[in-house]
């Protein structure tokens, strides 16, 4: 009879833990809305722009992981495959994936019970007032030898365990997402630093052209002026405007030095250790689907990871909710103690212990002067912020993809207009070259026109370095390309040549 009380017993308070244990008390996660518009304001420029941004999806032809083979340069090709390889950030952003994991791992570790077990002796011996015994009567001391094991589990009651495996499992989708984040900013910088140098090379190439033109400009006035068909002034100004542009050709040297020690850093190499041949940068033209706003919240890797940061601010809730109600912890010891190691095994040495050494298995706070309360606070305090931080996120990458749609457009009209007034301007100083020959003008006015054309010619090489700067920005604001392949962060500390489609740990 008593035993069937105790097995009663024994199951109903299984039955009520089992209960229990699904009465998780923190808040289910749901996304919090966000203003998005039907479609970019630049798709309703022209009807054909709109037509063809509202067809983009993610399964079209640009791949995400190789973007910048848009622009169809091999040196470009290589230069982005370096940086993937070698470039240290992104080796620390792996890095912090991995702790990440780690850290998830650690929470999982508490759905699970822990066992242990040891083997040693103990030497004791207790009061002869707290055996009863006179106090000159025999108590010698007494060796303990024990060989057990102990197991403790905690029971997850109200889901405080589960709460805190969700909040670490969505942080290192975050740093997961950061990660995509670090080699999509990565990628671009690399393209942008390359186009740069290439635009530099274009500068330099044109302040070449421009020295030699003046300085055959120059032997000319100098024969002229030996005839006395002119004064001196018109040699010195010759003089003046050919080491003008000397000066302004060692100039763009020392800014493409500049650009292309940057390069090698993002290339993950020592400035003395890299040398980019030189290469004139020509017009860039790439036609690029932006795609409807809302596949923007699925591809950019900084709004990922702000979400991911909003689910896990949303489980830490749920930890701090459950740290109100009671906690059941489940310990227990068997095996065997003796005084004599060589009866340490035998069947009658075998001991057990169930329930906690010290304090109650089932433990319900009361009093704690509101930290538990401040905690709450804290949590839900969090989430709010990282609501705002991802709701600012999404913002921002619509801005970006607007203010880089409406850069390449305007950037081809006004590439178009510049060309035509290069031609001009290299017109006029054609004009003035043969009025001056025939007497008609001053060779200021040939200065003028000598600088006009170099002003229009190195304005349209601007022009080229921005429109290629938007255009890498503009794939960087939209997420990349559409089909992901980039360097998996479990072995890039080893093996960063190596691509492939990550996916989040569940």
């Amino acid at each position: 009879m008593i035993m069937n009380k105790s097995l009663r017993f024994t199951l109903g308070l299984g039955a009520t833990v089992l209960v229990l244990a699904g009465c998780a008390v923190g808040p289910q996660y749901q996304r919090p809305d966000v203003d998005v518009p039907a479609a970019f304001k630049e798709a309703s420029m022209s009807p054909e722009a709109a037509e063809r941004w509202k067809e983009a999806q993610p399964s079209d032809s640009l791949e995400r992981g190789r973007w910048w083979a848009v622009f169809h340069d091999a040196r470009l090709d290589e230069l982005e495959e370096q940086a993937m390889a070698a470039n240290q950030d992104l080796k620390a952003a792996a890095a912090r994936v991995a702790q990440a994991r780690a850290l998830t791992k650690d929470a999982r570790s508490g759905l699970f019970p822990r066992v242990d077990a040891g083997f040693g002796p103990t030497r004791q011996r207790t009061s002869n007032a707290s055996q009863g015994l006179s106090e000159d009567a025999s108590n010698p001391p007494l060796t303990l030898w024990r060989a057990q094991a102990g197991v403790s589990y905690e029971v997850d009651l109200f889901g405080r365990v589960a709460s805190q495996v969700d909040a670490a499992t969505a942080g290192a989708q975050q740093y997961q997402a950061l990660f995509r984040s670090v080699l999509l900013a990565l990628q671009a910088d690399v393209a942008q630093a390359y186009f740069l140098v290439r635009r530099l090379d274009a500068e330099k190439a044109l302040y070449r052209d421009t020295v030699e033109l003046r300085k055959q400009t120059l032997e000319l006035i100098e024969r002229r002026y030996a005839e006395g068909d002119i004064s001196e002034l018109d040699v010195a100004r010759a003089r003046t405007e050919l080491d003008s542009a000397r000066s302004e050709s060692l100039g763009v040297d020392r800014q493409r030095a500049i650009a292309e020690h940057a390069l090698a850093i993002l290339l993950g190499k020592p400035p003395s250790n890299f040398e980019l041949a030189p290469q004139p940068l020509e017009s860039v033209a790439v036609g690029i689907p932006a795609g409807l706003p809302s596949s923007l919240l699925e591809r950019r890797p900084d709004i990922a990871a702000a979400e991911r940061a909003m689910a896990a601010a949303n489980a830490r809730i749920g930890a701090a909710k459950a740290a109100f109600f009671p906690r059941l912890n489940i310990t227990g010891t068997g095996g065997y103690e003796s005084s004599q190691l060589s009866d340490l095994f035998e069947w009658s040495s075998r001991a057990f212990l169930l329930g906690p050494f010290v304090g109650t298995m089932l433990s319900l706070p009361i009093f704690d002067g509101g930290q538990r309360q401040a905690g709450l606070d804290r949590a839900r305090a969090e989430y709010e912020e990282e609501v705002a931080i991802y709701r600012q996120t999404v913002l921002n990458a619509f801005r970006e993809v607007e203010d880089n749609l409406s850069s390449l457009r305007i950037l081809g009209s006004q590439t178009d207009v510049q060309d035509t007034a290069v031609q001009s301007a290299a017109r006029a100083a054609e004009l003035s070259q043969i009025q001056y020959r025939e007497g008609s003008t001053s060779y200021l006015d040939v200065i003028d026109a000598d600088r006009a054309v170099l002003q229009q010619k190195r304005a349209a090489v601007l022009l080229y370095g921005d429109r290629a700067h938007a255009a890498v920005n503009l794939i960087r604001a939209i997420g990349g390309g559409w089909n992901p392949v980039i360097p998996d962060v479990t072995t890039l500390a080893t093996d960063t040549a190596r691509l492939y489609s990550p996916k989040f740990d569940q």
